[in-house]
């Protein structure tokens, strides 16, 4: 056997976590919605399983994904059972009166009733009925739960979703969805008294709510106008994430909707919002710069509403993003791949981030986590490409700022022009007009200092000393003070070899020859890869410091390849190893 010259070590290299420093999954437990367990009429009518059935049966479709949030799996194979049956029913009956008529009001009492029942009125020859509909349940979403699951539901070959729960309505890209809100009780009363205490006649008052409780809107704002408050309106849910007020259609009379708001986002500076549970922080982000004041009426916990102010919230997320103004590296995280417009909001943020000198690099990681994200350390910063509520992704436990497609377009403008008003947006929509504004002028600076674009790279047509990089303005961290040298790596021109006779005296180019002429080194050249500029290959060259297995061992002043000689190690299975040439454990 052959001996190693290495020094004993001190300790084993360490080759794993500690247990003391693992992360902590940041997903908060799930809860089962609607408190205790629902009896058969209310999963009939929390669910809506009479108007889902109808609707699957009106739309032909023959296979059915029924999308569930974790909170609500506990329900989700009574109401496969309830859809089930109702379905089943539903084909009978359109069967022998020939329509779709003739839906049932509530569940059957028993099993044994219905399998009777079905024996009784079905005289269809079972050979001669239409392809069962199949439902599958989609118990684990592959993003947030407010978003449709269409990969999921593509793996079982659904022809449409059935989302249950709270929703953020972002348009879809490949499959139909029916929306069911799940609708939470409410006591009108106490709401209604909550509000009397907050509010007065003369406000100008938008009722609104979460759409788990919006079935209650209509009454809440009836019963508001028949006490004398003429200054209170109703809201209407439409699938529009870009609307003045997220997904939502102010109404301006009962009953009203189909009046015209056109000019409802200059009206909104007047109003108040009186918001039934508590609304998703992008809300509240995207309605402080359009409305007068925000008030909560918790469903919960008290019944006392809650003032809401976003300054702190607001302050918190402008730090973020200006710790990206400095980053040379920005990951693009995929939150979603069913938003039907994510794929050019991702073109549009990679065009945005090279106008800006920075590099971008494409993840998906599934639900974002800080572990999942921490594993990519040359990453200064992500930027979340989901729906207008999942872009928003808040936690303590996050190495890099994590910011939305609008906060990036702010952090990569100029000292100059990063003017933040206090307005946030959630959508995609402000992307397009930034993103093609700012590479355009970006270009026509680069062409007036001499550049060019040839196969995605960077070339100097000119050996002008006094350049665009070089009189720049020095940046510097606004946190720490440092000075950061790439901030913009893709400006950093690559040196590249010059004909050294570009034209004869005839005018005439001749072929590019070989040249022994010392070439200038670039300044703050960084690595390569395939001839473009990689910021994290140079990442890897110049700060990772751990060079593979055995290097921990390696005394100071000696190579890793004299480390020592690689011995054979044991082979086989655990109840018998061999090593070397021994005979293995019987």
């Amino acid at each position: 056997m052959t001996t190693s010259t290495l020094p004993a070590p001190v300790a084993a290299p360490v080759l794993s976590t500690p247990e003391s420093n693992l992360f902590e999954d940041p997903t908060p437990a799930a809860k089962p919605a609607g408190g205790p367990r629902l009896t058969p009429e209310e999963v009939w009518d929390v669910y809506e399983v009479g108007r889902t059935a109808r609707e699957i049966i009106e739309g032909g479709w023959r296979r059915v994904a029924l999308q569930f949030p974790d909170g609500m799996l506990m329900d989700a194979p009574r109401v496969y059972g309830e859809l089930e049956r109702e379905l089943e029913q539903l084909e009978w009956k359109k069967t022998e009166n020939g329509t779709g008529a003739g839906a049932t009001n509530g569940p059957s009492q028993t099993v044994e009733g219905r399998e009777e029942e079905k024996l009784e009125t079905d005289p269809t020859p079972q050979a001669s009925r239409s392809p069962r509909i199949r439902l599958a349940i989609l118990a684990d979403t592959s993003y947030g739960s407010c978003c449709v699951d269409e990969i999921a539901a593509e793996h079982v070959a659904a022809d449409v979703v059935v989302h249950y729960g709270r929703a953020c309505l972002s348009p879809t890209a490949r499959l139909p969805v029916i929306y069911v809100y799940t609708t939470r009780p409410l006591d009108p009363s106490a709401a209604v008294a909550a509000f009397e205490e907050n509010f007065t006649k003369e406000d100008r008052v938008v009722v609104m709510a979460d759409l788990t409780y919006h079935n209650h809107v209509e009454g809440l704002v009836a019963e508001l106008r028949g006490r004398g408050w003429e200054g209170v309106r109703g809201t209407e849910v439409i699938h529009e994430p870009t609307a003045s007020i997220p997904n939502r259609k102010m109404l301006w009379s009962l009953g009203d909707i189909e009046k015209d708001t056109g000019g409802e986002e200059e009206d909104l500076k007047s109003w108040k919002v009186f918001h039934v549970s508590q609304p998703p922080a992008a809300l509240l982000l995207t309605l402080s710069s359009r409305i007068q004041d925000l008030l909560i009426y918790p469903t919960e916990t008290s019944k006392d509403l809650i003032a809401t102010t976003t300054t702190r919230l607001l302050s918190r997320r402008y730090a973020l993003l200006l710790r990206l103004t400095t980053t040379p590296i920005i990951g693009i995280l995929i939150n979603t791949l069913s938003v039907s417009n994510y794929l050019s909001s991702i073109s549009h943020l990679r065009s945005l981030i090279a106008a800006a000198g920075k590099k971008s690099y494409t993840f998906v990681v599934g639900k974002v986590n800080s572990a999942k994200i921490a594993n990519f350390a040359e990453v200064g910063g992500w930027v979340v490409v989901g729906c207008w509520e999942s872009s928003l992704v808040e936690g303590e436990g996050f190495y890099a700022p994590v910011v939305t497609p609008f906060e990036l377009g702010v952090a990569l403008e100029g000292d100059e022009g990063r003017v933040w008003s206090g307005e946030w947006r959630g959508d995609f929509e402000v992307l397009e007009e930034r993103g093609e504004g700012r590479v355009r002028a970006e270009l026509e600076v680069r062409e007036e200092v001499g550049y060019r674009r040839e196969g995605g790279h960077m070339d100097v047509e000119n050996d002008d000393e006094d350049s665009e990089e070089e009189s720049a303005p020095p940046e510097f961290d606004l946190r720490t003070g440092r000075y950061v040298s790439h901030s913009r790596p893709l400006r950093n021109p690559q040196t590249t070899s010059k004909n050294s006779n570009a034209s004869s005296s005839q005018g005439v180019s001749e072929p590019r020859t070989a040249t022994t002429t010392l070439a200038r080194r670039a300044k703050l050249e960084i690595a390569s890869v395939n001839g473009a500029a990689s910021p994290g290959a140079e990442f890897l060259r110049s700060q990772r410091t751990w060079t593979g297995l055995g290097s921990d061992l390696v005394t100071e002043g000696e190579s890793a390849e004299a480390a020592g000689t690689i011995e054979e190690g044991r082979r086989g299975i655990a109840r018998g190893y061999v090593i070397g040439e021994e005979v293995g454990r019987k």
